[in-house]
């Protein structure tokens, strides 16, 4: 997260009638920044005041810009953003925003409770606002809640100009599901089958949705057709009234068959071009199993989605043994579309039926309304779009960690639009099939200015569980990976923090800095560690050096040596914060400053590194450090 650094004076004399670059070796000797004479912003801890910084001038004056994403907790952390006015004292008194009233998205059920507004906080390069993001916004389809962010775009007089969150979608429900339902004799007892349909049907709005059940045991009949009932209520009314069909036989194969053929035909209800999605439920093999692959290859011809349940109710009654068990469910899983991770579900007993409704629904309503267009698992709807954020002059980056399944994703402005990449867009599943999984690509994400166009990169630190760092381009809508630079330890958090640099003021970037703040030290410690690449002349980051935190000798378990100070705890978390700083020393060259939060008894630190022709200096020129105590969070 970006930290300002306030300069308030150079520590050498000045006369007015000597040019200042002639000063400049021996003041660079005396730098320092004042760690005592500086403005202090302070919140409550439990808030997170703080957690982001900004500074900000427009033409009333100079602000900092601080987010406070757990505001309004417990009960409602809808976060916000607070301007600070800078030069009225030692302290002045901050104004908040009200960011969560003022950003709305039209045409959806929001859900801004916990939408922690000011999680993410960038200044627009041109200096004309900011973007604020809630990454845990949300918005209700149909009683499933996603997740998917929003940010404000807010003008330099603290206007919310407009919403933005370009990972909602229309609630897709249009779509006709037809339950199968094993009525056979050994599903016992039957009440619980019912409290099971109550509660999964309440999931389904009526319209747009159409549901209809079919019922099977030694034959099959229709329960229910799809136009049958015109409001969630009347079916959920109606289904608790349902008899138990019986039956000495389990003819899933029938009742499968008789569903694709009679349930999804327009005399029933059935729409043309309407995804159509069946729901079978059973509780034993079936007695026609001979005719479940031909069956299924039928449903799938058809373009009928299907999910399957298994209850195992009978059989644990029975004391039936495992390879018993795993045979029934493996024919189970024969039943349900790819993946299969994704549409099989089975279940100790009838009772826990009920445990899995609320899964079953969200696996459903996750899907594409098309007929025929399967889908895997969870794409854009727990995306967090804004968990990171970026502004340039190419356009605005939002990480969304959360999309396809936590793989992550990078969302891309377009013009007046933005672009979603698809999924494996970062990651090549054919040639590192688990390596992505769950990788938090967008954790960060930054961009770079080459003589040849614009590099756009991300974090991905959860990738291999070592972290990787993604450089691409991005042109005509289309993603082009052009260099991947990978983590070394398992656990560091390799690309959580990112930041570029043009050191020397040429319009183009010299260097990138990741953080690892989790990289383990010598004595085991999270002590963190950034890695510095320059950018060469054909467009490529090339690792330069390393930067590590001050040596520190703690006591820990494993410690080799002896404690020098036994109340300074372990673990410094050097990199956690990042932030490219104009030129602080005069030279010409500018600088950076590096966050080590744990450092210093937990009161944490800043490194102050300068800018050197087309790099930084490896050693750093100060290390300013909080000295009050942390019961409020101080900016």
């Amino acid at each position: 997260m970006p930290l300002p650094v306030l300069v308030k004076e150079l520590l050498c004399n000045h006369r007015h009638n000597e040019p200042l670059q002639a000063l400049l070796p021996s003041c660079l000797l005396f730098f320092n920044v004042d760690e005592k004479s500086g403005m202090s912003f302070s919140g409550p801890i439990e808030d997170m005041f703080g957690y982001t910084v900004q500074q900000f001038e427009n033409s009333e004056g100079k602000w900092v810009l601080i987010g406070s994403p757990l505001k309004g907790q417990p009960a409602q952390r809808t976060g916000d953003v607070y301007r600070c006015p800078v030069g009225h004292g030692n302290s002045s008194s901050c104004i908040k925003l009200d960011l969560p009233e003022k950003t709305t998205v039209p045409n959806i059920q929001e859900v801004k409770e916990n939408m922690t507004m000011g999680t993410t906080l960038v200044a627009n390069p041109d200096g004309n606002g900011f973007l604020a993001c809630g990454p845990q916004y949300g918005y209700m389809c149909n009683n499933q809640h996603y997740i998917t962010g929003v940010c404000s775009n807010v003008s330099s007089s603290f206007q919310v100009l407009s919403s933005i969150a370009p990972t909602v979608q229309d609630c897709k429900q249009d779509m006709d599901v037809v339950i199968v339902l094993d009525g056979s004799n050994s599903i016992f007892p039957w009440k619980h089958i019912t409290e099971f349909l109550q509660k999964f049907l309440k999931n389904i709005q009526i319209p747009p949705a159409r549901v209809g059940i079919v019922s099977y045991g030694d034959d099959v009949g229709h329960v229910f057709n799809l136009s049958q009932f015109s409001t969630t209520d009347d079916l959920v009314e109606n289904a608790l009234k349902i008899k138990q069909r019986g039956g000495l036989k389990t003819m899933t194969a029938l009742g499968i068959d008789t569903a694709r053929k009679e349930a999804f035909t327009e005399e029933r209800g059935a729409r043309p071009g309407v995804k159509k999605v069946m729901v079978i439920v059973t509780d034993g093999e079936s007695h026609d199993d001979y005719k479940l692959k031909g069956v299924v290859e039928d449903c799938e011809k058809d373009g009928i989605e299907r999910f399957a349940i298994a209850v195992l109710g009978d059989y644990n009654r029975q004391n039936k043994s495992k390879e018993q068990v795993n045979k029934f469910i493996d024919q189970i899983k024969s039943i349900a579309s790819n993946k299969t991770e994704d549409h099989f579900f089975n279940v100790e007993d009838e009772k826990a039926l009920v445990t899995i409704s609320d899964s079953l629904g969200s696996k459903i309503f996750a899907l594409e309304a098309t007929s025929g267009n399967h889908t895997s698992s969870f794409e854009m709807e727990m995306s967090q779009s804004g968990f990171s954020a970026h502004t340039s002059r190419a356009g605005v980056m939002l990480g969304a960690v959360g999309a396809y399944d936590w793989n992550g994703t990078v969302v891309m402005q377009s013009g007046n639009g933005f672009v979603v990449p698809k999924n494996n867009t970062f990651h090549n599943p054919l040639l590192e099939r688990y390596q992505g999984m769950a990788g938090y690509v967008g954790y960060d994400v930054q961009s770079a200015y080459t003589p040849s166009g614009v590099l756009h990169i991300a974090g991905a630190p959860r990738y291999n569980h070592t972290g990787r760092v993604i450089v691409y381009r991005f042109i005509k809508e289309k993603v082009t990976v052009s260099q991947n630079l990978d983590g070394e330890q398992i656990g560091s958090y390799f690309g959580s923090v990112l930041q570029t640099l043009d050191v020397d003021n040429d319009s183009y970037t010299d260097l990138l800095l990741v953080g690892a703040p989790m990289f383990m030290g010598p004595e085991r410690d999270e002590q963190g560690q950034v890695y510095v690449y320059r950018l060469n002349t054909d467009a490529r980051f090339e690792l330069e050096m390393i930067l590590r935190p001050v040596n520190q000798t703690c006591c820990t378990p494993h410690s080799h040596t002896s404690c020098t100070n036994k109340n300074e705890p372990c673990g410094a978390r050097f990199g956690t914060a990042i932030a490219a700083v104009p030129d602080l020393n005069l030279d010409g060259f500018n600088d950076v400053v590096i966050g080590s939060p744990l450092e210093n008894d937990h009161r944490g630190a800043v490194y102050i590194y300068h800018g050197n022709g087309h790099t930084i200096r490896e050693k750093y020129v100060q290390v300013a450090k909080r000295h009050m105590t942390p019961d409020r969070l101080a900016v």
